[in-house]
């Protein structure tokens, strides 16, 4: 009897015409490094007196659906994820390369369905009417660069048998930590250690009574796009920023040499004022804990550019 292995397992998204309904074509294989997503209903014990000391039986309680999705960014795949995330995306150029504008602040977000797949069991779960409750990543010096996706979603349901055909494939072209770079209005920030930045749907799960125990949707609520910037104390800049209460563009990109790139812009920033330690005869370093707000010039909170050879999505 074979047993399944993760080298094996395989995942396919594609975006829903009508919330909960996976669509029957359209399938597009994703490169994902790790992933949590499932099904649990859990038990409640019974509480009932007068039976003895032993139990009776437990019940089912509410199924919940959800989970993480590590996948590499990368210059094509990546952009469905921006997708759920942001919205359709505005896309220029007549030609290859393309330029695919995402945009905070859109009210209505796409549904997809995501299939898991172990050939070996064989076991195909789809998982209907997901949506991205959070997209978050880190930037550092060295490590493989990848973005942790929350997903909640409708339901799940198995079979033997592959749903989504045969997915189109993707091209791989991953960024590194070595594509990186940071900007402060412009200006590359020097003496950066790190950076983390997380962008929030914040869903609202509709969970409503129903036979079949599925929600009934994720509204999105007020979005977040928040994270931290670590940094050797060299100067005063941001710290003067934090005092004053002002507010700054920070950028955070990627690039190719084959021109492919990545650029998040969170266009209105701003700064806590940090605790200053020395903890050590080494380099001291500071901590700011950012926030964006929706910058009233631009009329949004940010916005991600992914430039590739892909026409639309």
């Amino acid at each position: 009897m074979a047993r399944a292995q993760g080298a094996r397992a395989q995942m396919a998204l594609a975006f829903e015409t009508t919330y909960g309904a996976p669509p029957a074509s359209g399938y597009t294989k994703m490169p994902f490094a790790s992933t949590t997503l499932g099904a649990e209903q859990p038990l409640q014990t019974s509480e009932l007196l007068g039976y003895g000391r032993d139990p009776q039986a437990p019940i089912k309680d509410a199924v919940t659906a959800d989970g993480n999705v590590v996948v590499p960014i990368d210059a094509e795949a990546f952009g469905f994820w921006l997708k759920a995330a942001f919205g359709a995306p505005t896309t220029t150029g007549a030609d290859a390369p393309y330029t695919h504008a995402f945009r905070s602040g859109n009210w209505a977000l796409p549904s997809f369905s995501v299939e898991t797949g172990m050939p070996e069991v064989p076991r195909y779960a789809m998982y209907s009417g997901c949506m991205v409750d959070s997209l978050n990543w880190q930037m550092a010096r060295s490590g493989l660069l990848t973005a942790t996706a929350s997903i909640v979603a409708q339901g799940e349901e198995i079979a033997t048998t592959s749903a989504a055909g045969t997915p189109a494939n993707i091209a791989l072209k991953r960024f590194g930590h070595f594509n990186g770079a940071i900007t402060r209005n412009g200006t590359n920030i020097g003496n950066v250690v790190s950076a983390d930045l997380t962008y929030a749907n914040n869903l609202d799960r509709i969970e409503t009574i129903r036979a079949d125990g599925k929600i009934d949707g994720a509204d999105p609520s007020i979005a977040a796009l928040n994270g931290n910037v670590v940094v050797r104390f060299a100067d005063q800049t941001l710290v003067n920023q934090a005092i004053n209460g002002e507010a700054c563009e920070l950028e955070f990109s990627y690039s190719l040499t084959t021109g492919e790139s990545l650029t998040l812009t969170a266009h209105a920033v701003y700064l806590p004022r940090p605790r200053i330690e020395i903890s050590g005869p080494q380099g001291v370093q500071a901590t700011f804990d950012w926030q964006a707000a929706s910058d009233p010039v631009v009329d949004r909170m940010c916005t991600v550019t992914l430039t590739n050879d892909r026409e639309d999505y």
